[in-house]
């Protein structure tokens, strides 16, 4: 009888526990918020790694005139914005269209491309007609 009773409230108490502690939606767990979270780190990074590439070449004097400038963490935030949403979206874009493609499908896919003959070939049947 004490065995049970025990059961019973490690039972209740697991139950309480969980409604005092909502669970919270673990959002990696989901393949495909996965997958554009890692893409949207790759473009993240990219937009980091092409601002600093421009910071460093100095085109036009464009790190001059950042810097120049009374607020220059605006100009930066809103160049490495602009940079971060294109390659951003270009990686998840990206990831999102090769979804459907197996590794191996390297089927060819349209109308066939023409087939170059040699010059030789054009000239005689040109003559013959």
């Amino acid at each position: 009888m004490g065995r049970a009773s025990k059961r019973r409230t490690a039972v209740a108490d697991e139950r309480q526990s969980e409604r005092r502690m909502p669970r919270r939606f673990n959002f990696l767990r989901v393949p495909l918020f996965r997958l554009l979270a890692i893409n949207l780190a790759a473009g993240v990074t990219l937009a980091t790694l092409v601002v600093g590439g421009l910071l460093a070449l100095n085109p036009g004097g464009l790190r001059h005139l950042i810097f120049a400038d009374s607020s220059p963490g605006t100009a930066l935030g809103l160049l490495l914005f602009g940079f971060v949403v294109t390659f951003g979206s270009a990686a998840m874009g990206t990831a999102i269209m090769a979804m459907g493609r197996a590794a191996d499908d390297e089927e060819r896919r349209g109308p066939p491309a023409p087939v170059a003959r040699p010059a030789r070939a054009l000239a005689q049947a040109r003559h013959s007609r």
